[in-house]
């Protein structure tokens, strides 16, 4: 989930935070993905939705697809609703990786 941060033009193509709070990391995310009205941005950049009306916060076509299968459905749901939940087990999933680490990663550049 998109709890922090923002898109770049200059970076991915992409443009604008997910939430108003993105140097914060809370569950807004998941409240705002599934209480606003997303339409299409208009620009001449890559495909990618904004909240109808203020065009103050943006979701990618992936965010989206959350909303439409009932598996992620629930999920978000669930985040939204309740933020502990959340950072508990954002925490858990976190930890479970660092614990675990990675294998078989190959260099970018060689």
């Amino acid at each position: 989930a998109h709890a922090l941060g923002r898109c770049h033009t200059t970076a991915s193509g992409y443009d604008g935070p997910w939430t108003p709070t993105p140097t914060t990391f809370n569950n807004a995310y998941f409240t705002i993905l599934s209480n606003l009205k997303w339409v299409p941005k208009t620009w001449d950049g890559p495909y990618q939705y904004v909240n109808q009306g203020a065009e103050t916060l943006m979701m990618l076509p992936t965010d989206l697809v959350l909303l439409e299968d009932k598996k992620f459905l629930k999920w978000v749901n669930v985040y939204a609703k309740d933020e502990a939940k959340f950072l508990k087990d954002f925490s858990d999933a976190f930890h479970k990786l660092e614990e675990l680490g990675t294998s078989n990663l190959s260099p970018v550049f060689a």
